[in-house]
């Protein structure tokens, strides 16, 4: 959490802000709040504007977010974070009643660009959650629906 914070309070834009979600969810359930709702956070290129922005702390790819030779995410994500993610996506539907869709990062941003380790080489962006995440488990508990791709 504290490598997540470190990244999200760095100033990237004219703006003033940096890459932030607008939750962060540690693998323990605690949830912290970066960005209020009515904010925009820079968590996901393209659709920031009309997405809130859900962080799950995990290893990913960190820190080798695009190298080729590093593309597997396999840490687990914990019951007590999965149970935290379920309940916050509870009160954003009762709070937002426009919100309907979930998406991860890799179902809203699918560039390819070119590897860190060999340029000419092409990797996906994102690739968060990843294949360990619990997709049919989640979505069995939310009234949200997966933005279809």
């Amino acid at each position: 959490m504290a490598t997540a914070r470190e990244y999200g309070e760095q100033v990237r834009y004219d703006s003033g802000t940096g890459n932030s979600g607008h939750y962060y969810i540690d693998r323990d359930g605690t949830v912290l709040r970066y960005v209020p709702d009515a904010r925009i956070a820079h968590h996901v290129r393209g659709h920031n504007p009309r997405a809130i922005g859900i962080e799950l702390v995990n290893t990913g790819r960190f820190p080798h977010w695009l190298d080729s030779r590093h593309k597997a995410m396999d840490e687990a994500y914990p019951e007590a974070q999965l149970d935290a993610l379920v309940a916050l996506l509870g009160d954003l539907a009762t709070r937002l009643p426009a919100l309907r869709l979930v998406a991860g990062h890799e179902d809203l941003d699918r560039e390819q660009v070119p590897a860190s380790d060999d340029p000419a080489a092409r990797v996906q962006r994102k690739l968060d959650p990843g294949p360990r995440f619990p997709w049919q488990r989640i979505l069995s508990r939310i009234a949200l629906r997966r933005l279809p791709s």
